[in-house]
């Protein structure tokens, strides 16, 4: 074998190196091209916490345990042998729910002991209120109340939804019939919690609505013809609701079905465009009266809009009147007035009191016709004349005052004098010589506009100077 120059060697380690660096660079190269094409790695963004959410409505799939609001459930299930499967199918009576409620009648209290247990302050408030009970002194009232409230309960035993809750089944303690021995002044006591009414409106008086919270009417029983064109704040609603059943009634695509209770919608709307147009109401937010069953209107003694009432809680004493009619099968309603005067807290949809120590005394008979505008000092007068003829009160009534401020009435522009010279040189304005009318304050609020003052000028001749007329006199709210 012959000898390999050196020359061939240095050639070969050359091109071994030229082929390791090669590769080298090439390894470098595809190193950085992979760095710059792989993605950005993003600091992993925590997740919040979910928020609470209210409990879900009852849809087609609910828990029958928690359908009930204070009623308590027992729920068993008994089996029985039967024939085929097929022929248990077609039988109603294979598979059957039995749905019985029990609902015991509470006893009412009869005794001044008894309302004390209540109202500990009664006695002490209304000194002669033993005497005025009789040896049976529990009304009629109190049967009704509780017989509507039993065939409500059957009525709607199919729809457990509509169940009243147990808080609101036994929400009257007792109805009473009392008379005073000497004075003979009849009335009605009954003792109740207090639910709130915030319906009712009146353009006359106050010309923007209060708001319009859920089941929110803005009529109420007590009603007298308007005084003046002022439009309801809620009949431009209305008519819209009257206009959309009216289109929808018109549509050749509506079913037959709700062709029928479109036909009653509508007719309820245009009785309540009507109402709204002729008269005016009380209004909850700023009216102290209270709200009655409907079965207390058709007794011996019927209680009608307009009567004259107390309300008693702790040591106060409400005088009020019966401003609306509600349901037969519920009891303990006042306005929105009183229930914020008793508990600051109280909204449309939070009562000011739940437990049933509320006393409420209505006067039968009492009501002043025709029914007008709601004057507080009258109401304060009337009940504290009531109050006496039934032997008195130990504190003095609660004085109502009125947060409705009368609308502003514009300054006259006072008619210039003629001067002698034939020209006439205005004064100049003093800083008094405004008259600053009081703004419309309320403790809602008003989004009528503000009437600006106008300052009044005093054209006088140039020769000799007259004083300047005084400014009108500011009117008192």
């Amino acid at each position: 074998m012959g000898r390999i120059p050196l020359r061939t060697w240095r050639r070969l380690v050359i091109v071994i190196f030229g082929a390791l660096f090669a590769a080298i660079v090439y390894r470098w190269i595809s190193l950085e091209r992979l760095q710059r094409m792989a993605p950005t790695e993003l600091p992993a963004t925590p997740t919040p916490e979910p928020t609470p959410t209210r409990p879900p409505l009852i849809t087609g799939k609910l828990d029958t345990g928690k359908l009930f609001n204070g009623i308590t459930l027992h729920a068993t299930v008994e089996t029985l042998p039967g024939a085929d499967a097929t022929t248990e199918r077609t039988q109603p009576d294979s598979y059957v729910l039995d749905l019985r409620l029990q609902a015991r009648v509470p006893s009412p209290n009869k005794t001044i002991e008894e309302l004390a247990k209540v109202s500990p302050s009664l006695p002490k408030l209304l000194p002669d209120l033993a005497s005025m009970l009789p040896a049976d002194p529990v009304s009629p009232l109190y049967a009704q109340l509780y017989d509507s409230k039993v065939r409500m309960l059957r009525e709607n035993l199919a729809r457990l939804d509509l169940l009243p809750s147990r808080h609101n089944f036994f929400d009257c303690q007792t109805v009473l019939q009392i008379q005073h021995p000497q004075t003979h002044r009849k009335a009605l006591l009954f003792q109740a919690d207090m639910d709130v009414d915030a319906d009712g409106s009146d353009a006359d008086r106050m010309p923007a609505g209060t708001g319009a919270p859920a089941n929110f009417k803005p009529s109420t029983s007590y009603r007298w013809p308007k005084k003046t064109s002022a439009p309801n704040p809620y009949l431009a609603a209305t008519e819209e609701k009257l206009k959309r059943a009216e289109d929808e009634y018109g549509l050749a695509t509506t079913a037959p079905t709700r062709k029928r209770d479109l036909r009653n919608t509508i007719a309820e709307l245009r009785a309540e465009v009507g109402t709204l147009k002729k008269y005016s109401f009380l209004i909850g937010a700023t009216d102290p009266f209270i709200v009655v069953p409907g079965a207390f209107t058709h007794s011996a003694d019927p209680v009608k809009p307009g009567d004259y009432a107390l309300v008693v809680f702790g040591d106060s004493i409400y005088p009020a009147i019966v401003g609306d009619v509600g349901p037969n099968d519920k009891a303990g309603e006042a306005s929105l007035r009183i229930a914020k005067q008793i508990n600051a807290l109280s909204t449309p949809y939070n009562r000011p009191v739940s437990d049933l120590k509320v006393t409420y005394i209505i006067f039968p008979g009492t009501a002043d016709k025709p029914f007008s505008p709601p004057d507080l000092e009258k109401l304060q007068a009337r009940c504290e004349a009531l109050v006496k003829d039934i032997g008195g009160a130990s504190v003095p009534l609660h004085h109502w005052e009125n947060i409705i401020l009368p609308s502003p009435t514009p300054s006259p522009t006072p008619t210039p004098l003629p001067s002698p010279s034939g020209t006439a040189s205005p004064l100049p304005i003093t800083p008094g010589a405004t008259s600053a009318l009081p703004s419309p304050t309320f403790a809602f609020p008003v989004t009528s506009p503000v009437p600006t003052a106008q300052p009044s000028r005093t054209h006088v001749p140039t020769s000799p100077p007259v004083a300047a007329r005084s400014p009108s006199k500011k009117r008192k709210p």
